[in-house]
């Protein structure tokens, strides 16, 4: 196990481009599981492969246990790699995949069997082992993969999407089993992933990048309820959140025509634009719709979910507006095309500054 600290780490991968990876400061505990989460090309598994030796640090430093790994080998790292594609020898039995780096590093045979028998009880591999990687499903050549990193005792796992090629199913067992894994083997562990689910669910933190700058690094908690800017908001959190720009007068912001009044404190730091957010929870059916305090809203999509449902609409009359999403419970039905009044939850709103996108705190 190990601490990991990059100290404003940077890659480019052209003097003349921009950043893949720009100044990345992240303090990794001992033990950690964090998640780097992104959209494609924000430079995640880039930072990945930096921590891992796979790509050259172009400025800053990384720091393994307080030592810089400038100039150390891959293969010195001690620092194990799960990739997207498994990368299992088509030749080998699993038992061998599992055991290969191990008889590379001139480890006994017995050790390397014992290693071995460990990590396929672990991992449930167990009649698995004399099977070569064709005769095996996706679910079972990501453990085989995960078992080639365990028998090594790595200091830390480095992991680049390796839920990416199974099906919605099967990623969901899968991701209970490595964060299950993970809780019990204690070690530190760096997971990228472009899919926000996986990230909230399985990151002790989640770092959120976006043209290779970290956005915010935080628990999943934390980053759902305080997102520091209107990216963070809005990638975080499925169905996504309502953002919607708006004039401040008075205390009192305008969500599609709806007067929102705003917290004092808030109303205080607000400038004249400023984007209210509103997640799916944060409004609810309104009791009355004749005192206009109600946002009609025309109804162009309904996911039902069983135990709740997402009503996806527009304001009534205004086809051209953001659209806005609504969670209902069960018990309330409607169907495209209906009209619903929804009120927002005052104390559950966000709000960002318009021009620079950061959140206004009271």
């Amino acid at each position: 196990m190990a601490t990991v600290y990059f100290d404003e780490a940077t890659r480019r991968f052209s003097k003349d481009d921009t950043p893949a990876v720009d100044r990345i400061t992240l303090d990794i505990a001992d033990g950690e599981f964090l998640v780097l989460v992104g959209p494609s090309g924000c430079g995640k598994s880039t930072t990945l492969r930096m921590l891992a030796g796979l790509e050259p640090i172009d400025g800053g430093r990384i720091l393994v246990d307080g030592h810089d790994q400038k100039g150390v080998r891959p293969r010195d790292r001690d620092i194990a790699m799960v990739f997207q594609s498994y990368a299992l020898y088509p030749n080998m039995t699993a038992a061998q995949n599992m055991a290969f780096a191990l008889d590379n590093a001139k480890v006994s045979k017995s050790e390397t069997k014992q290693r071995v028998a460990e990590a396929a009880k672990i991992l449930e591999l167990e009649q698995l082992l004399d099977r070569k990687p064709g005769q095996m499903s996706g679910g079972q050549r990501q453990r085989v993969a995960m078992g080639r990193a365990i028998v090594r005792n790595p200091k830390v796992f480095c992991m680049d999407e390796p839920l990416s090629n199974l099906d919605a199913k099967l990623r969901v067992s899968t991701r209970s089993q490595i964060a299950g894994l993970q809780r019990r083997l204690g070690i530190t562990t760096v997971y990228v992933t472009h899919d926000q689910v996986e990230a909230m669910t399985m990151g002790h933190r989640v770092a959120v990048l976006r043209d290779g700058k970290l956005q915010q690094v935080d628990t999943p908690e934390r980053l759902y309820d305080r997102p520091v800017n209107t990216f963070v908001a809005s990638f975080i959190g499925s169905p996504a959140i309502t953002l919607v720009e708006s004039g401040v007068r008075e205390g009192v912001a305008s969500v599609h025509g709806l007067d929102v009044p705003l917290d004092r404190g808030l109303a205080s730091r607000a400038g004249e634009r400023v984007v209210v957010g509103l997640r799916p929870e944060s409004w609810h059916v309104a009791e009355s719709a004749t005192d206009g305090s109600a946002l009609p809203l025309t109804v162009e999509l309904v996911e039902s979910l069983g135990a709740e449902s997402f009503v996806y609409g527009r304001p009534t009359g205004a086809p051209d507006a953001e659209r806005v999403t609504v969670r209902l419970d069960k018990r309330t039905h409607l169907t495209v095309g209906d009209t619903v009044h929804v009120q927002p939850n005052r104390d559950e709103l966000h709000l960002f500054d318009a021009a620079s996108g950061e959140r206004i705190e009271a």
